[in-house]
């Protein structure tokens, strides 16, 4: 995924939850698994920021995410329909998830970064539909904030 400039408020085609009051900005090609994803974080207890577009920020430097407007609390369960649920604004990004093909999944891979609004945000990348994919992004997030520590 590209690297996203500094500017004064984007727009950015990807789903974004709070996981423990933390943003998580999940990216990748349509059908990946964003939606998916994000609805399984949500039943571990994160909730919804925005799905398909997310409105980003830089605030007292520091990414904020926030849903636009028109699609604010709309979550697409494929296969069902658009679910209308509560959702949050204003959250500080903390990570950034590339969903990609289970062949593209790094087994023990090296840190990296995206670029945000100008803002370096850990990434990780992971195959959207793998089971343990929930628990994986609350382990990075953990490990960002200094509270798991992963060994490479």
């Amino acid at each position: 995924m590209e690297n996203i400039p500094a500017t004064e408020v984007i727009n950015i085609p990807a789903t974004a939850v709070a996981v423990n009051g933390k943003g998580v900005l999940l990216r990748g090609a349509s059908g990946s698994g964003k939606s998916d994803l994000a609805l399984r974080l949500i039943d571990r207890g994160a909730a919804l920021i925005a799905d398909d577009y997310v409105t980003a920020d830089m605030v007292s430097g520091a990414v904020q995410l926030t849903p636009p407007d028109a699609i604010a609390g709309m979550l697409e369960l494929r296969g069902a329909g658009v679910a209308k649920i509560p959702f949050e604004k204003d959250v500080p990004l903390a990570l950034v998830v590339d969903l990609v093909r289970p062949d593209d999944v790094e087994r023990m891979p090296e840190p990296a970064e995206a670029t945000i609004c100008g803002a370096s945000v850990p990434l990780i990348r992971l195959h959207g539909f793998d089971a343990s994919a929930p628990i994986k992004v609350e382990m990075m997030l953990a490990a960002t904030q200094g509270d798991v520590e992963l060994v490479r």
